[in-house]
């Protein structure tokens, strides 16, 4: 078994009291993780805009938003300014770099992504796909070779455009395993390796689960081959802590191994990957549409 953990940071708060919790985290137990950072303005406030979306509030009341957050990350963008994320500690993410883990690109803005890339004019979309590259270039002297889309908002067009970046794949989706992504009939060069697993906040306050019992739950849904896991510095580096450390226990203790997916990527090989469009669709305990991985194509 094998278990990938893709770290998502998408606040300031997230950024400087998760992250670096993690890292503790992982060097204690021995692993190595994708870190996707979101570079730019923490503009989590206007994502109030979200309340009449189906799911979103019962989702916000099941994982104690304020609580996960905090009131002020709530704040930013509306009632308070929008501070920049990696800019204002860049600390943060050389020591993630330093400790060997993968870092990668989430996002510029993460919220405006999550909510308006279906109306976002392509320019606008690979604008701020390119300022995230550029910080990135910045502090480490090369372009980024992955990338995980917000919230998994895909189009067509952003797709599309991460072929022109050099990545070697991105991690923008749901789905069963690593596959080609089809747009519009024509296979795309860049691997998808989708997460395989639901996040804390979708399980967290439905069917039973809870902070005490996530960690079983989650080895239950394991299987023997690939397990790609997204966890929040928002979540699992604060209030889930020691979830996040109970399960990384079991996993160990079942004889599963932890791997970067950088590690994954780089063994895969394009030509034995299935040929699979990407659906737009729903998951239980998420609110709004994720980009999934659809059924394989039968001529690959």
């Amino acid at each position: 078994m094998q278990v990938a953990l893709k770290v998502d940071v998408d606040t300031l708060r997230g950024y400087v009291e998760g992250v670096p919790r993690l890292l503790d985290l992982f060097d204690r137990m021995g692993i190595k993780a994708s870190f996707f950072f979101s570079f730019g303005p923490d503009n989590s406030g206007k994502a109030v805009r979200r309340i009449f979306r189906k799911g979103f509030l019962s989702k916000m009341l099941r994982t104690d938003a304020p609580g996960t957050y905090g009131l002020k990350t709530m704040m930013y963008g509306t009632l308070l300014p929008a501070p920049m994320i990696v800019p204002s500690r860049p600390s943060v993410f050389r020591e993630t770099l330093s400790q060997g883990h993968e870092v990668g690109l989430h996002a510029w803005d993460h919220v405006d992504w999550q909510d308006r890339l279906d109306s976002m004019a392509e320019g606008e979309m690979e604008g701020q796909f390119d300022r995230g590259r550029e910080m990135y270039r910045k502090l480490t002297g090369i372009y980024p070779r992955s990338c995980a889309a917000p919230a998994w908002k895909t189009t067509d067009a952003s797709l599309a455009m991460e072929d022109r970046k050099g990545l070697l794949y991105a991690s923008d989706t749901r789905g069963w395993g690593p596959f080609i992504p089809v747009v519009k009939g024509k296979p795309m060069r860049t691997i998808q390796i989708p997460t395989t697993l639901p996040t804390m906040d979708e399980i967290l306050g439905r069917d039973g689960v809870d902070r005490y019992n996530a960690s079983d739950r989650y080895c239950h849904m394991m299987t023997d081959g690939l397990n790609v896991h997204t966890v929040h510095a928002e979540m699992e580096g604060m209030s889930m802590l020691g979830s996040m450390e109970e399960l990384i226990a079991k996993v160990q203790l079942r004889g599963g191994t932890f791997v970067t997916l950088r590690e994954i990527g780089e063994k895969l090989k394009p030509e034995t990957l299935p040929h699979c469009p990407v659906i737009q669709g729903y998951l239980p305990g998420r609110a709004g549409k994720v980009a999934i991985q659809g059924p394989r194509r039968k001529d690959r």
